[in-house]
């Protein structure tokens, strides 16, 4: 799991690293036998549509910044790496009505996500409209304690039909999966989305995943945040087995 990506971090920032790490994962990738693939892979996978390669390996941008198009996917381009691309649709909206590229802050807008997704390296998924807070009352997709399960399912609803809108309408494509932001959900959360049509959702704890025929396997996925400041060969280890 990836967030920000700068030609030279400089800081301790667990979200941040520098593309010079981008790169060295990639070619970490390359050199141990991973093959990069996308959501829709699993999804087959599971629906026994295609096999999956001995060592598939799910490269995740979440919150769509500027920096992942500007410096990740000419990377990916350059070692022909698959990534999937979850942007805050708020924030892509924004900035496609504006011109600010600046790299510490922007987002992409919808013609640099377009062009990602022309490539056919990159996936776009959904990471919310504009539910992306981590302050009370509301952490990411949870539900506040001031409203009920039918106004927090109204209000989900709301906004992952909007994203899912925005992205069909502006890149072709129709997300198949939800990265919850921050990884926070509710209990009731799974059976909302999964209702709106989801086949997948990600969350952010470091765990490796089981996946098997059943669709199923594919609710509650987990990532490994991508920490700067460590090798690649270190970072990769903690979950190569």
């Amino acid at each position: 799991m990836y967030h920000l990506v700068l030609r030279n971090s400089g800081t301790k920032n667990k979200f941040i690293v520098s593309e010079k790490t981008f790169e060295e994962d990639l070619q970490y990738i390359n050199n141990n036998g991973y093959t990069t693939i996308l959501v829709k892979d699993l999804i087959d996978y599971t629906e026994g549509k295609k096999d999956l390669p001995p060592k598939p390996i799910l490269l995740t941008f979440d919150d769509g910044a500027y920096n992942n198009y500007l410096y990740a996917f000419p990377l990916a381009k350059k070692y022909n790496a698959k990534f999937v691309f979850s942007p805050i649709c708020f924030e892509s909206e924004k900035y496609s009505k504006v011109t600010d590229e600046n790299p510490a802050y922007a987002h992409a807008n919808w013609k640099h996500i377009s062009e990602m997704v022309n490539s056919g390296l990159v996936e776009i998924q959904n990471h919310t409209y504009n539910m992306h807070s981590s302050k009370k009352p509301r952490i990411g997709c949870t539900k506040r304690n001031d409203e009920s399960v039918n106004q927090y399912k109204d209000r989900l609803t709301e906004d992952l039909k909007k994203a899912q809108e925005l992205i069909k309408e502006n890149t072709g494509t129709e997300p198949t999966a939800l990265f919850y932001p921050f990884g926070a959900r509710s209990e009731c959360s799974e059976e909302i989305v999964k209702s709106i049509g989801f086949k997948a959702t990600f969350l952010c704890e470091s765990k490796v995943n089981n996946i098997t025929k059943d669709p199923k396997c594919l609710f509650g996925l987990n990532r490994f945040i991508r920490p700067p400041g460590i090798s690649s060969q270190k970072f990769f280890s903690s979950f190569d087995k």
